[in-house]
């Protein structure tokens, strides 16, 4: 046996090595960082929007434009509040199906979330 073939038959086996943490747990972790990191920039932009148009509705309101209950707007924020976790959980179950274990990519949103 040379020693390449006794290299790459380690590496194979060894958990440790760049061959194997590369692919199974680095790269899973790059993607769930980076849909992370999108995500939490999407809620922030989502809610930007969301709270500009509220405003808009009060002071159209003010002025006899619309006339906003306070029960509909409750209902549309559970209603977005409710899709937002939808698509949370989306995210996460898809990140977890990159690997075998999943540990690597869930992981690397939770950090992209943080970071974003």
């Amino acid at each position: 046996m040379s020693s390449d073939q006794a290299i790459n038959g380690a590496s194979s086996t060894d958990i440790f090595s760049s061959a194997f943490m590369i692919p199974n747990v680095g790269a899973p972790f790059i993607i769930g960082l980076a849909v992370g990191y999108f995500a939490k920039k999407m809620l922030k932009v989502a809610l930007f929007m969301g709270g500009g148009a509220v405003v808009l509705l009060f002071v159209s309101e003010y002025y006899g434009i619309v006339s906003v209950s306070e029960a509909q707007l409750q209902g549309a924020a559970s209603a977005a509040t409710e899709v937002a976790q939808q698509s949370g959980n989306f995210l996460i179950n898809r990140l977890s199906n990159i690997t075998s274990k999943g540990v690597s990519g869930a992981a690397g949103f939770y950090v992209g979330l943080k970071m974003g």
